[in-house]
């Protein structure tokens, strides 16, 4: 059914693609995916350690720790000397969680769970994903484009993921893929609790279709929900699957001081999931033909 029609203002922001996998390859990933980047602290005990724009994040504890992404099939490296970096050890992973089963977040988790042991837990729709390489991707798939990795446990939108006193929220927020997820957390710094939103943001892949021959069924809901729960979201500081997204190299450098309050960005979040959302509707509008409001 044709949804009711919509006013879309036209952004003059290109409509993000982070693949090029089904053009160009392994080969086309921008130099920024695996440039390296020094690890650091994002506030409390979450800790940023991946590369210049490929985010993978390390939750801290004493009873071990929570890796989510993995960056590019050789990432493994640059992540073990980032989390080394900051004092902590890379066997004492645990967890590992996946954004979103796409191979520039998912293609070293086969090796870091073989060499930590860590368990892989994950959204139903990426389960299957994960466990074929992505050769079931709606959209990239028809070809192996990681290494398949098995997956432990299902996790669902409103489970806990508890592991030395630190607590997930986890979140289905599909669109970009079918098991696309989102973690938030509190965390307790100068006598104030922050609200930590750990994003998968609703970028739109190009060449995905939305409405007509849609790339999986459902997708343009999906979006449309994963943008109405993150716009009701308590967020004060969060970060997202690529460093360009949450503006990391605009609001931190390296040597920078460490605060609590580096990526408080509030207003930021909500920018930037309205602006997802309008170009979400602009593309819904022209694939049914409809006029685009300037």
């Amino acid at each position: 059914m044709k949804p009711n029609p919509v006013t879309v203002f036209f952004v003059p922001v290109l409509l993000v693609s982070t693949l090029f996998l089904s053009t160009l390859g392994h080969a086309a990933a921008p130099d920024d995916w695996s440039r390296p980047f020094p690890g650091h602290r994002v506030i409390g005990n979450l800790y940023a350690v991946g590369s210049y724009d490929l985010s993978v994040f390390l939750i801290t504890s004493d009873d071990g720790h929570i890796l989510i992404n993995t960056g590019l099939e050789e990432s493994t490296a640059m992540i073990r000397n980032n989390i080394e970096s900051l004092g902590f050890e890379f066997e004492d992973v645990k967890i590992l969680l996946c954004m979103q089963a796409h191979w520039d977040h998912a293609a070293a988790l086969a090796e870091i769970k073989s060499i930590t042991g860590a368990e892989l837990w994950a959204t139903p729709h990426d389960d299957r994903i994960l466990a074929d390489g992505g050769f079931t991707d709606p959209h990239f798939g028809g070809k192996e484009t990681f290494k398949p990795v098995a997956v432990d446990r299902i996790i669902r939108a409103g489970d806990l993921i508890e592991l030395g006193g630190n607590e997930l929220t986890v979140y289905e927020h599909g669109g970009h893929t079918e098991g696309s997820s989102s973690y938030s957390m509190q965390v307790a710094e100068n006598d104030r609790v922050y609200d930590v939103v750990i994003a998968n943001m609703g970028t739109i892949n190009s060449g995905k279709q939305l409405v007509v021959d849609p790339t999986y069924p459902g997708v343009a809901e999906d979006f449309a929900e994963t943008f109405a729960q993150q716009k009701a979201m308590t967020v004060d500081v969060w970060v997202a699957a690529h460093g360009s997204q949450y503006r990391l190299h605009e609001k931190y450098q390296p040597g920078d001081p460490y605060s609590p309050d580096t990526f408080v960005d509030p207003e930021g979040f909500y920018a930037e999931v309205e602006r997802l959302e309008q170009l979400y509707l602009q593309q819904v509008a022209e694939e049914y033909g409809e006029s685009v409001t300037p």
